[in-house]
């Protein structure tokens, strides 16, 4: 589950409750801190983001690394990995992973304080296999982002979430 990653140890976690106990209160004290880097894994043949790898994002010098995996689990990392580090043990794939540093749905962002993180929940009206799956959302003066679980890997979302999301903001 590394994949190739320097120091990427993932430890996953399932529901808002262990989430929020586990990183709730680190979340909320990035409020305040100004958006200062956002690094994907994308393939250098073609530009493709690698949704399977972790977001991550710089507030000011403190890295957080969102990773989600299966339908429902999600570990979220801090200041572990070296995006300067290649990314290696695909010598035998067609696709070369490489840090990407920027990104078009986020560059929006940078440079913007934060003015607040929550934790959204997917509760569909019906039956769904993703019910319980836990997003991660972080709120700017005028616009907001969050990355969810896009069945089995990450998913970068702007705007405002989906109504079937529960929303849990995190004080710290």
């Amino acid at each position: 589950m590394r994949m190739g990653i320097s120091d990427f140890d993932p430890a996953f976690l399932t529901g808002i409750d262990a989430i929020r106990r586990e990183h709730g209160s680190r979340l909320a004290a990035l409020a305040g801190r100004r958006l200062t880097g956002v690094a994907l894994v994308r393939f250098t043949e073609n530009g493709d983001w690698f949704a399977d790898c972790p977001v991550v994002l710089d507030f000011d010098g403190t890295q957080v690394e969102v990773c989600h995996w299966k339908l429902d689990e999600l570990s979220i990392g801090w200041d572990t990995i070296d995006t300067a580090a290649a990314i290696t043990g695909w010598e035998s794939s067609e696709l070369t992973p490489k840090w990407s540093f920027g990104d078009e749905r986020l560059g929006q962002f940078a440079g913007q304080e934060l003015r607040e993180v929550a934790l959204l929940e997917w509760r569909p009206a019906g039956r769904d296999l993703a019910a319980g799956a836990v997003a991660v959302e972080f709120v700017f003066a005028e616009r907001r982002f969050h990355i969810a679980n896009g069945l089995d890997e990450n998913s970068i979302h702007v705007g405002v979430a989906h109504h079937d999301h529960v929303r849990h903001r995190l004080d710290g």
